[in-house]
């Protein structure tokens, strides 16, 4: 039966073939409630993998007995990373075993060349047998262990193929007893489907302690590491890197590599400071408005969600009186990063509406706010952190929600201009 009666959806049957195995009666545990002033708080120990931005987005470090999950397209640099860090966790004296499911050892060893890999503490196992690698693990006791990936280990216990929900969802419970019991980390690392998600069972990213997200286009140089889920840590961090031949170099000051100058120059760009995690940092927003040559004008948008950017061209008409519903509206954020928080509306508008008049906004504005439905500026959070990465990188005006400007202290160096309503917003633009 391919398709499942009750969901209704193609595919999503499989079978499982289940080995019964005698176990030895044992005696329950005598465990009882525990008050919750009585549990004793122990520090979380932590392993600093020497890529900073990797700890960023980890929460601190590599925590003892956590299972993360490293999903991202082909391509992206999930192996590159975790090359990396077992190199620097070697330096440190640390036993890594790689287990390599995809790649020969002679593959990775180019890889490791070419990374400056070197050294005898990381151990690369190329197997896919779960049961073997078990018995690897348990003969070794490594201090850290790399699956490389989760979807290409298998077990004969499920009869299935490699890949399938089964073998993902039994794979990873094993790991996560290994990782339990054990006190020793384990990096999965997983492909995704076509529609960006993690390949397998959603349990599977409910299982693990932590699931990290790497974007960004194969063709550029920028990578993206997001933290999606963090039971040691902050969820929402990301931790930016480029990618160079000799792999992924941090990039400290994401501001300096998405905005380039204050400016100003030509019509259809504005700037916007957004909040990732408990960072900071400015991205440019760019649009261009033309007039179409189909019954039906385009919505292309890139790096901010579509559903927003047709509700922000609606409010847009509605409010401000300016009508492109005959022309295609492209809106993108440069650099590659994506956007979803609310304080990018203002400059979204910004950028639309200084394409589609031609007028540029002034250098050295930033554009923060959220735009409700009936045109009003709605107050955003973080606000005082947005001012201060703005005035470091150089921009001395900021526009903002009237409701933040009130509740702000002064700050010196910037010009804070209040908006309650998009039409005020609009007298900015240069005539």
């Amino acid at each position: 039966m391919g398709k499942c009666p009750q969901c209704g959806q193609w595919n999503t049957l499989v079978e499982e073939l289940l080995v019964e195995e005698k176990i030895p009666f044992q005696h329950p545990r005598e465990i009882q409630p525990i008050p919750y002033d009585a549990i004793e708080n122990i520090d979380v120990s932590r392993i600093k993998s020497s890529i900073g931005e990797l700890d960023r987005v980890l929460g601190g470090g590599v925590v003892d007995g956590s299972l993360v999950l490293v999903g991202g397209d082909p391509g992206v640099g999930k192996s590159t990373i975790m090359l990396q860090m077992a190199y620097n966790l070697s330096l440190k004296g640390m036993n890594v075993l790689y287990v390599s499911g995809e790649e020969s050892a002679l593959q990775l060893k180019i890889r490791g060349d070419r990374l400056g890999v070197k050294g005898s503490s990381i151990l690369i196992y190329p197997e896919v047998m779960l049961e073997h690698v078990k018995e690897q693990i348990s003969s070794m006791q490594p201090d850290i262990v790399i699956i490389d990936s989760i979807q290409s280990i298998f077990s004969h216990q499920i009869d299935s193929s490699p890949g399938s929900v089964s073998q993902i969802r039994y794979s990873a419970g094993v790991f996560m007893e290994i990782a339990k019991t054990t006190h020793t980390p384990v990096f999965l690392t997983g492909h995704v489907t076509k529609d960006g998600w993690i390949a397998g069972p959603k349990i599977l990213e409910h299982m693990v302690d932590t699931v990290l997200y790497f974007e960004g286009h194969t063709t550029g140089a920028l990578r993206v590491l997001r933290a999606v889920k963090n039971r040691f840590g902050p969820t929402g961090e990301i931790g930016v890197f480029e990618m160079k031949d000799s792999g992924l170099e941090e990039i400290e000051d994401p501001s300096g590599i998405f905005v380039h100058g204050n400016g100003g120059d030509i019509p259809g760009s504005s700037v916007t400071a957004t909040i990732e995690g408990s960072r900071a940092f400015l991205v440019e927003v760019q649009s261009l408005v033309s007039k179409t040559s189909f019954s039906m004008p385009k919505r292309i948008s890139i790096g901010i969600d579509a559903t927003k950017l047709s509700v922000l061209l609606a409010v847009m008409e509605k409010r401000s009186g300016i009508f492109i519903s005959s022309s295609d509206v492209v809106v993108n954020v440069a650099g590659g990063i994506k956007v979803s928080e609310p304080a990018v509306d203002l400059a979204t508008f910004m950028a639309v509406a200084s394409s589609a008049l031609e007028r540029p906004v002034p250098k050295g504005v930033v554009c923060i706010g959220e735009i409700g439905l009936n045109g009003e500026l709605r107050p955003v959070t973080n606000m005082e952190t947005r001012i201060k990465e703005s005035r470091r990188m150089g921009f001395s005006q900021i526009m903002l929600p009237k409701a933040n400007q009130d509740s702000l202290p002064r700050i010196k160096g910037v010009n804070l201009k209040g908006l309650s309503a998009l039409r005020e917003a609009l007298s900015i633009l240069e005539s």
